[in-house]
């Protein structure tokens, strides 16, 4: 029996607009069919290098193909996101974002891309504290014994930062503007050379990424005043918060899994699935709280929030603070 000329018209219609969709979803589930890239905006032993290895290995493991981490530094991060940027919106080239992009957005007069409209958020991984630290010389032995001290030394105080504009300067910018007290900021190129001099005592606090701090605070070399995330660290849970002494301070990293704009709903959703049941699995958890992280789960559109907040509120600070990317 044959359709009548309109009816088979409109069946065929049906069927060409339903295709693509079925053929979307069909790509979803196949993928990954080959090896996919995660750049990473800073070297190889970097606490984004960390976390983008940990989560790849999952992965690899998870879908059946290497996720492979590709290391491309440079300017804070924006040589590896611009990358990322203009690859192909297939799901073969993802970014490990981090609380670096969202500072960097006003930071750099220039930047070739937007990052909140030009990088879909995918999946957060971890939240990373940051912890105010001192040399075991240093007077002062709690948050308020330090605002009192600096207060009565103004100027005196040498800050360590891992370089201008990184999260220890701007953690410490914030400190600054909120606990009323004035610390001259000394920059370095990284975290290891700024702790060596306040090991060493050439500098008297910085506001460091638990990371990099936790070995030489658990040794008794560097003694902790308060980490910087809204509640304690279960690495730390004995130190108390900032904003337990400052209302309303709150500084912390994050990392996440990103992909260029247009990357399919479908190929987004499946790896926050993936990422977020890692996320879930006891000995991952473990291995991100040993590393002096928390697990943080969120969706794509939640994760994206997060990033417009942060870019916002160290918007401010930088601004504030009037600093410029060198």
């Amino acid at each position: 029996m044959k359709l009548p000329r309109r009816r088979h018209f409109l069946h065929l219609a049906a069927g060409a607009v339903a295709l693509p969709a079925v053929s979307r979803i069909a790509w979803a589930q196949a993928y990954p069919t080959r090896p996919v890239r995660i750049i990473v905006g800073f070297p190889g032993g970097s606490p984004s290098d960390i976390g983008a290895r940990l989560i790849g290995q999952w992965l690899s493991e998870r879908l059946g193909q290497p996720f492979v981490i590709e290391n491309r530094p440079g300017a804070g991060s924006n040589v590896g996101t611009e990358f990322v940027v203009r690859a192909p919106p297939d799901g073969y080239t993802l970014l490990m974002v981090t609380a670096t992009n969202a500072v960097n957005a006003t930071l750099y007069d220039q930047l070739n891309f937007n990052f909140i409209s030009d990088i879909a958020p995918v999946a957060s991984i971890v939240r990373n504290p940051g912890v105010m630290v001192v040399n075991p010389s240093f007077p002062a032995k709690t948050v308020p014994e330090f605002i009192a001290y600096a207060k009565a030394n103004p100027g005196k105080i040498n800050m360590a930062t891992a370089g201008l504009g990184t999260n220890q300067h701007i953690y410490g910018e914030l400190f600054k503007v909120m606990a009323g007290v004035d610390l001259v900021p000394v920059h370095y190129r990284g975290s290891p050379p700024a702790l060596t001099d306040l090991l060493g005592g050439q500098v008297q606090v910085i506001f460091d990424v638990l990371l990099s701090s936790i070995t030489y605070i658990k040794a008794g070399k560097l003694r902790a005043l308060a980490v910087t995330t809204a509640t304690r660290s279960a690495a730390l849970p004995d130190i108390p918060t900032v904003g337990e002494f400052v209302p309303g301070y709150e500084a912390s990293g994050w990392q996440g899994i990103g992909a260029p704009r247009n990357t399919p709903a479908e190929i987004v959703d499946k790896l926050n699935r993936e990422i977020n049941a890692g996320l879930a699995d006891p000995t991952m958890k473990a291995r991100i709280t040993d590393l002096g992280g928390t697990v943080f789960i969120s969706s794509p559109a939640d994760f994206g929030k997060v990033i417009a907040a942060d870019t916002e509120k160290w918007g401010k600070v930088i601004r504030a603070a009037n600093i410029k990317a060198e």
